[in-house]
């Protein structure tokens, strides 16, 4: 049997093939460098995905515990869940600094146990004495010396001697 003349016709068809067309057997070239940038796009995107999710957490790191443990929590359920609700929620809560509640209440604590204990600067209160009103003194009362503050000096402070103590 003689060679038909299609054969002929395809080998010379193939020398005017465009470059991304590979031979049969051949390593596609073009499929290799789709699937390694493929991988790379995915990976960059999951990881700008957990960094964007990471925010909230990297925002109240330096804040108090239980702050930084909701926002944990709440950054961890928006990424589980893909609830967008979570995320918002733990990105405002990191952001916005609440004041301390406890820290005044601590300290007056602190203080309400030393006057009980009767230990400390603030086991009396300083007396106020009415003084008798001169033209070179102010008008109204003062406190005695021994019982002023540490920020006033006893130079400055009146002191009036109360005649029913005698």
């Amino acid at each position: 049997m003689s060679a038909s003349p299609n054969a002929d016709a395809s080998a010379d068809a193939s020398h005017h093939l465009p470059w991304f067309i590979t031979a049969p057997g051949e390593t596609d070239g073009l499929l290799v460098a789709m699937v390694v940038l493929l991988i790379g796009i995915v990976l960059g995107v999951g990881l700008l995905y957990l960094k964007l999710h990471a925010i909230p957490e990297h925002r109240a790191h330096g804040a108090q515990k239980a702050k930084f443990e909701i926002v944990a929590v709440l950054s961890l359920l928006a990424l589980f869940t893909h609830n967008n609700l979570f995320w918002i929620a733990a990105l405002l809560l990191a952001i916005v600094d609440f004041p301390s509640f406890s820290t005044p209440l601590y300290s007056m604590a602190a203080s309400l146990e030393r006057l009980t204990r009767g230990s400390g600067p603030l086991s009396r209160e300083p007396e106020l004495i009415a003084g008798p009103i001169s033209e070179g003194s102010h008008a109204g009362p003062t406190l005695e010396a021994s019982h002023a503050p540490p920020s006033v000096s006893p130079k400055t402070v009146s002191v009036v001697e109360d005649e029913s103590r005698a």
